[in-house]
């Protein structure tokens, strides 16, 4: 079965053991200093923080990690431009204060999609989705994330099948045949996946499956170390943010 790198990630990670609630405080700890700090520095400080921590205790791979944060990246370029445009008498232009809207919109952008990427690559789902349930995260939306994850993989599955099928056709060696053989590719793909998906909820069905798929997760306590660090932490970079700006 084919992987994501960011779940590889997860699993290898040196914080795998922690409590996803330790975790989990200190990922949106981040993402509300990202939010409510000044861009300087707060955004920065905040950004920085997160990629330390995930590169260096918990021994993230850089390469997974940079290769994560290019998606959010080009979401928040797109956004950025989006922002900074404003039209006029005179058709398009920039905005009066278009280097400070940029500015503002990335920082905030790029320091909380690096705080979520710290918790994603350092937590599998499967610790986490208990983890939700015990916060009183509303049963379907625990549900619904459940399942989204568990069709990821039979996406990649089908995804990858069906690529190694087509190179070994030379389905791939000109770009006309790449053109053609992608849009083979996704329509196979989603057919393929789409019926995987129903033959695994009528098989549920049959068995009786009307709730949630329970599982028996594993005992990972809380470390009051860990905690009092996470709200040392928070606090000095509410605290030098706050100084210098």
């Amino acid at each position: 079965m084919s992987g994501l790198a960011i779940d590889d990630a997860a699993w290898g990670s040196a914080w795998r053991t922690r409590s996803p609630a330790d975790k989990l405080l200190l990922s949106v700890g981040l993402v509300v200093g990202a939010l409510v700090l000044p861009v300087w520095p707060g955004t920065l400080l905040v950004g920085l923080a997160a990629v330390a921590l995930a590169l260096g205790p918990a021994r993230v791979p850089a390469r997974t990690f940079g290769r994560a944060v290019r998606l959010p990246l080009a979401f928040i370029a797109i956004g950025a431009v989006t922002a900074v445009v404003e039209v006029g008498g005179g058709g398009l232009g920039w905005a009066p204060d278009a280097a400070a809207r940029a500015g503002a919109l990335v920082g905030h952008g790029l320091a909380g999609s690096a705080a979520v990427l710290l918790l994603a690559t350092t937590t599998p789902m499967s610790d986490l989705l208990p983890e939700l349930r015990r916060l009183r995260v509303p049963a379907a939306v625990v549900e619904v994330a459940s399942v989204v994850y568990r069709l990821l993989f039979v996406l990649l599955t089908s995804l990858t099948t069906i690529r190694e099928a087509q190179t070994a056709r030379m389905g791939h060696s000109t770009v006309r045949r790449s053109y053609r053989s992608s849009g083979v590719l996704a329509a196979a793909v989603l057919t393929r996946s789409w019926d995987r998906a129903r033959r695994l909820q009528d098989g549920l069905a049959g068995r009786g499956m009307e709730t949630g798929l329970r599982v028996l997760p594993e005992a990972l306590p809380s470390s009051r170390p860990f905690v009092a660090a996470t709200v040392a932490g928070l606090a000095a970079l509410v605290a030098v943010t706050l100084a210098v700006a």
